[in-house]
């Protein structure tokens, strides 16, 4: 494994980003190597670390499809979807709770 520059926060040359700046512009990383990292310090922890990749090589974000979006609606609604009373909780259910607040709160709901 070789090591890879590191940069200061903030200090790292142009033509390079994170995945998350890579989004913004509409790109992706496209199966490239990290080529830097970035470093931030922190006082009482390890440093973060943000991964760089070249702009110039990344690849345009895939479109949304009509299938994928059904898949993800699908999903999201799995994740809404309470397993005790089956009904659409209106938020993501909690995977600390692993059923509604409602379900939850109740007596009888506990084991």
């Amino acid at each position: 494994m070789s090591t890879v520059p590191v940069y200061r926060w903030r200090l790292a040359p142009d033509g390079m980003a994170t995945r998350r700046q890579l989004r913004a512009a509409g790109l992706r990383p496209g199966g490239q190597e990290v080529v830097a990292q970035l470093e931030r310090p922190r006082r009482r922890r390890g440093p973060l670390v943000a991964y760089l990749y070249l702009v110039e090589r990344a690849k345009p974000v895939r479109p949304m499809t009509v299938r994928r979006a059904a898949a993800l609606a699908k999903a999201n609604t799995a994740r809404r979807t309470c397993p005790a009373c089956r009904r659409d909780a209106g938020y993501v259910i909690p995977v600390s709770l692993g059923m509604c607040v409602a379900c939850a709160d109740t007596p009888s709901s506990s084991s």
